[in-house]
Formats: C-alpha cells, structure tokens, sequence
C-alpha cells in the first residue's frame, strides 16, 4: 500500500478502541514497558483525554479496509516537571503549548509516510487553534526509527543521555509551527 492509499480522520467513538489496541500494542512491543498508568493513563481514557476537550484532538489512519493502522494526538498539557527537568515544563507550559502525543504506526504499515502525514495534520491543528504558542514533543530513542523520524521534523531542546546519570533517557523537541505569528494573546 502507498501513502495515498489510506485515510487520516478524526478519531470517532467507533475507532477508540482500535486506537487504543495500536497504542497498547507500541508500549507492550517497541517501548518493551507494557502498560504504566502513570504513563499511559491517556491510553485507557481517550474519550476523556483527547476527544472531548475542544483544543485536544486524536486522529486515526485507516487503511482501505477501514482498520485503524496508526494514531496521533495533541493535547495542551506542557511537559510535567517531575519526571522531566524543570527548564523544559518552564519552557513549554500548559494552556500554551500543545504536546504532541502517541504517534504509533503499525510495524506493517510503516515507511509509507503515515507518521509523517498525521504529524502535519496536528501541527495544522495546533496553528487552527490560535492559543498555541509552541509545539512540544519528547521520545524514547530506543524505539526503533523514532530518534531520527523526530530530529528530521523538530529541533533538540534537551537530551537526557547527556545529563550526569543519564535522566530517563529521553529526548525532547521543539517542532516548528507554522501560523505561530497569529497567535492570539493571553
């Protein structure tokens, strides 16, 4: 299958529990953690945490026989601080940020663009928004493709593997959001 040959939507009520199977499948195999409610905790509720608040949203990508293959959401909650350092939750606060979350693709359905394609469906989310004031991200590079996918979009703010210890090992970014000159003011 190409690129064109599947459909990016809007999460249904109907697709959720298909996107939570994607969602729980990545964490049990890619991040090797299985379930963590602390960290996951979106996954079990994403009615309450992506669907329902007006400025989140979860998009789904739909192969030709309706099966939802890949997911993505954005939600205005900056990064917390514990676990990630203070000067990134200072750097992107919630209410003005709009974190990028859960952008899983099915391994067989990968290198078709589909990251990528419901990527640009949330920045255009985020710059329809209007309150927006940056775009925020963090991955785990042991995740296979994720490191380099992330770097060829967005532009390292912090990388813990270069802290004393060595932090969570993760890697937070800053995606450019175009639109952002018509933000409105607080």
């Amino acid at each position: 299958m190409r690129s064109d040959d599947y459909s990016i939507r809007t999460a249904t009520p109907a697709d959720l529990d298909a996107a939570r199977a994607v969602m729980l499948d990545t964490v049990y195999r890619d991040f090797g953690t299985g379930y963590v409610p602390r960290w996951h905790g979106d996954v079990i509720d994403l009615a309450g945490a992506y669907v329902t608040p007006d400025r989140h949203t979860l998009l789904v990508a739909v192969d030709a026989e309706g099966a939802v293959v890949a997911t993505g959401a954005l939600d205005s909650r900056g990064p917390a601080h514990p676990p990630n350092p203070a000067h990134v939750a200072e750097r992107y606060p919630s209410g003005v940020t709009a974190q990028l979350r859960r952008v899983y693709v099915r391994p067989e359905h990968r290198r078709r663009r589909l990251a990528r394609r419901l990527v640009d469906e949330l920045l255009a989310f985020a710059a329809a928004d209007g309150w927006y004031r940056a775009v925020y991200l963090h991955t785990d590079p042991a995740v296979t493709g994720a490191e380099p996918f992330w770097r060829s979009l967005a532009k390292v703010v912090h990388d813990e593997r270069e802290d004393a210890g060595g932090g969570q090992g993760i890697v937070h970014f800053d995606v450019p959001l175009a639109g952002l000159a018509g933000v409105r003011e607080v």
